[in-house]
Formats: C-alpha cells, structure tokens, sequence
C-alpha cells in the first residue's frame, strides 16, 4: 500500500504543471509523510451542491492547477459529444488565491479542444458570469470561486448553456469524461486564442439590474454595505447608483478583495461575528438597513435595527419579505424555493393564486423550475430577475430589498413591520438551524444511519406524523441524502452539506397568530419548541 501510494504521488508530481504544489508534493514525498499522502490521494474531488470545491494543495483530494485542467478537459470533452465542440465557453473568476491561474487553464484547454472561450475581464461576481453565458448564447460557462469558504479553498463551478449550474446527469458525464484523461500531457493548452472580453458584458448585467425594481418606485432607504472582502463591491455600487439609491456606506475594512480574508473568520455573513464591523458602522450612522454580500457576491444578507441594536435577519425572512414585495408589485409566474427553507414561501403565493414548487437544496434546481418568476433559498440565496440570472444573484436582491425597505420607509414602517403583517396573515413561521461540523465525515455517515434505523417518534413533545427517507425519491423530488419529518405544527429536514464538512439539520415550526397583540406571546412560544426540536433531534442523532 505505501509503494502504491508513493507511484501515484510520484506520478502525479510528474504531471503537475504548477511550480508551488509540485514542491509543496515533493516535500511530502520526501518525507515520507503518509498520513498526508492518504488523504490526499484518498480519491478526486467530486461535483457537490455547487460543483467542485476544496482547500488549495497538491493532490487529487485538493484544488490545484492539475485537477482543474482536468476539470476542464472532461468539460471540453462532454460538450464536443454532445455536438457542441465549436460553442463557446465563458469563464469568469473571484479574487482568491490561484482563481485567475484556474481561469486562464480553463481558457487553454477549451482552446486547445477547438471549442472558442472568453474570460471575463477581471474578478467579478458570479452572478455576472451567469447572466453573460446567456447574453452571449455561450455552450457552457465555469465560475472558479469557493463562495463563502475559508481562505484556503478554492473551486470550480459549471453551468450549461441554459445559464444554470449542472445537475444529474450531467455532472456524472462530465466526471466520467474527467475520469477517461489518462494523462495531463494529452491535455493541449496552447499560449494564446481565447477572448478576454471588456466591459461590455458588465454593462449589459448592470442596464439589466434595472429591470428588478418598479419604475416610480421611492429610492429613499439608505445602507450601509460589506463586499465581505470579496468581488461585490463596484458592481453594487454602480448598479445602487444607476437605480438612484442613496450611495451606501461602506465598511472600509472589508471593502476591497482580499483572498486572506484578514478581519473574519468565515467570510459568510452567516457566520458568527462576520457582521460585527458592519453593525458597529450602522451604530456610528444610522443607516435603514445594512447590506453584505459573500465574497462572489451570489449571496445577500439583510440586517435591520430591532428594538436598540442591528441584527441580521434569517434567510427566510428575507426570502418571504422579496416575495411579498413582488406579489404586491403583482408579478406573476412560479415562485419556488428549495426544500429546506421555510414554508411560508408557500402560502404567500397560495393566498396570491400564483404557483409553487418545492426542489432539492441548491440553486440548480431551484433554476430549473418550468415558468420561475422567483426563487430562494434559505442559505442568502434570492433569483430575482430569472430572465437574466438562472442562479442566485446578490446585486439585484440587495436593490430589491432596498427598494421594498424604501416603500415602507415612505409610509413610517419598517421590514420588521413587514414581517409582523405576513404572521398575523400566514401564522408566525419560525426558523432555525442545527449545523455540526466535523473534522471526521464518518460522524456524519453515523449520524444519518442512526436516524433512518431509529426514526424519532416525537420532537419536543410533538408527534412526527410523517417521516421520509428523500433517499428514496418522492412524486415531486428525485432521490438525494436527506430525512424530512412532518410534525404537527413543525418540519425538519437532516442532510450533509454538499459544500463543506457538516451535518445540516432545518428545522421551522408555525405557530398561529390572530392579532398583533398575540406576536410576543407567539416568539416566545417558537423559541421554545425550536430549542426543545434541537435538543431532542441532537439526542436522536447522536450529535
């Protein structure tokens, strides 16, 4: 097992095109450093929720030039049989480390396989990389970015030419594809022959933007905004002035890209501690709302003053308050969410006569529903302008947000007002998430078989009245790895993450309001049943 394993890095290091991971590889060789070795020739990155994704080092288990040319090739060969071998390939990046080296292979081996590529001009958001593989009737487009993960990760996200990232069976395709290169020297990357396109698609996304918002609508609320770091902050800021919003307040700190990401731990704005520069800037000016992005600005966190101090509101909150904006705006057209978020998407649109779906965790399904007008997710996630952008975009939700926080600026409320009206219509719809990550996956593994052999009978105090193994598909699901239990008055939902080492349990619960006056009384009581859930699903799971 060590000489095999010693041959396959040897063999690996000889095919390494990037100087960094080929000494950093050698160095691990050398010193005979096999547990290193194990993990990282424990297998190849695999596509995830959100294509491939993995901390930057030499090795089939970890993001580097190797695995993306081969990324790359598997893509190119896929297209080309599927009669696809002369389109065009866009490919935009973020500011992380190697993300523009990525890029630039991505461009070489498209190149080189005969199909035509153009890389956006410099780091953008994601969403602009999705809305240019429509705009210019590309056949695919990649995005190199890790979105929210730490520092040290990097990945590479594929989306067809339908401008929404690749699902079943299109991503095992393309990883048997990757799986047939025998050796990257039959990989040809010529020097030069792809486009690197100007401003002009940029302009295009950002004249697009202005599409989301209502032409007489008031541009009064005022923000204060974190790029978290990342690629967001230009093209917000042109996109807010071209709508005519006042200019937002930025957190210097976190202004300008950073691939080290130095004032945070996580770079996601859900993360503990994430927001605090941006809340001690809202306390210094008293803006009406503040906004963040995640560092590939595909994500939109809201946070809004509750009673003395700022905090940031739930994805969901954001995600009902968009769609009741939009319903009263009177669009029309299918509003879907993912799974895990909260129900209440469902009855805002029921009471509006408008259609809704349910689909699998992750932007690509949510992107694939027949007739969308309006999508979300619970992880930040809001579609807002599907014409435009078949994933998730956080510059068009932050000028939606803005503009819904504008017109209730102008009649004296607020969007906790807002939330208030949507509980006393819809019952007050309460979410929470039990998140454990582990350094061990086989926790994980543990913890599902422990659930599906002994399924909870109750959960704080309420009957499970129905529990589903969504491994095995349902009429309006295909199979994925998740245990859905129904119970009267609550939901939760157990899966893996598909992007990082954690184990995601959702859980809502629905309490019913009848007046205003009833809403404390209700908070109190949904706290409650959302601890007691967490308490007794984390016993059930073993967690």
């Amino acid at each position: 097992m060590h000489d095999d394993l010693i041959a396959r890095a040897k063999a690996w290091l000889a095919e390494d095109p990037d100087q960094e991971t080929r000494d950093e590889l050698a160095g691990l060789i050398d010193a005979g450093d096999t547990a290193e070795l194990s993990d990282r020739f424990a297998g190849t990155l695999q596509f995830g929720t959100a294509g491939l994704r993995g901390e930057l080092g030499a090795g089939p288990m970890r993001m580097n030039r190797g695995v993306v040319i081969r990324a790359a090739a598997g893509l190119a060969a896929y297209l080309r049989k599927r009669g696809q071998g002369d389109g065009l390939v866009v490919i935009g990046y973020d500011a992380r480390h190697k993300s523009a080296d990525f890029a630039r292979d991505t461009a070489a081996v498209m190149t080189g396989a005969g199909l035509r590529a153009a890389v956006l001009p410099r780091p953008l958001p994601t969403p602009v990389l999705a809305f240019a593989i429509r705009h210019l009737g590309a056949v695919a487009g990649v995005e190199v970015t890790a979105s929210h993960n730490p520092p040290r990760d990097n990945g590479y996200k594929v989306y067809l030419g339908d401008g929404s990232q690749i699902v079943p069976p299109a991503d095992a395709e393309i990883a048997a594809e990757i799986d047939a290169i025998a050796s990257l020297h039959d990989v040809p990357r010529p020097d030069a022959g792809w486009e690197v396109l100007d401003d002009s698609v940029l302009d295009a996304y950002l004249a697009r933007t202005d599409a989301v918002l209502a032409a007489d609508s008031p541009r009064t609320a005022r923000t204060v905004y974190t790029a978290m770091h990342g690629v967001g902050k230009d093209v917000l800021l042109a996109a807010f002035a071209r709508a005519g919003f006042p200019e937002p307040v930025l957190v210097a700190e976190q202004a300008e890209p950073d691939p080290d990401f130095p004032t945070v731990a996580f770079p996601n704005p859900e993360e503990p501690g994430a927001m605090d520069l941006a809340f001690a800037r809202a306390r210094a000016t008293g803006p009406d709302l503040v906004i963040a992005n995640d560092p590939d600005a595909d994500r939109c966190a809201v946070a809004v003053k509750d009673g003395a101090d700022w905090r940031m509101l739930r994805g969901d909150e954001v995600g009902a308050l968009l769609a009741a904006h939009l319903v009263r705006r009177g669009a029309t057209g299918t509003f879907a969410e993912s799974i895990v978020s909260s129900s209440l998407l469902g009855r805002i649109a029921g009471k509006a006569g408008l259609p809704y779906e349910e689909t699998l965790t992750g932007f690509k399904w949510i992107a694939r529903v027949d007739g969308l007008r309006y999508g979300y997710e619970e992880a930040l996630g809001y579609c807002v302008d599907p014409e435009g952008v078949r994933d998730k975009d956080g510059i068009t939700a932050a000028l939606l947000i803005t503009e819904l926080a504008s017109v209730l600026k102008e009649q004296g409320r607020t969007l906790l007002d807002l939330l208030d009206d949507l509980a006393v219509e819809h019952g007050l719809h309460a979410t929470d998430q039990l998140s454990v990550r582990v350094q061990d996956l086989s926790l994980i593994a543990d913890a599902m078989r422990r659930l599906r052999e002994h399924p909870p009978a109750e959960l704080a105090g309420l009957p499970v009245t129905n529990a589903e193994d969504l491994a095995r598909g349902t009429a309006e699901l295909p199979p994925t790895d998740g245990l859905r239990y129904t119970l009267e008055g609550a939901r939760v939902i157990v899966r893996p993450s598909g992007t990082e080492p954690k184990l995601k349990c959702y859980l809502e619960v629905v309490v019913p309001v009848s007046a205003q006056a009833g809403l404390p009384s209700a908070r109190a009581r949904a706290a409650e049943l959302l601890t007691a859930v967490k308490r007794d699903l984390s016993a059930a799971a073993g967690i």
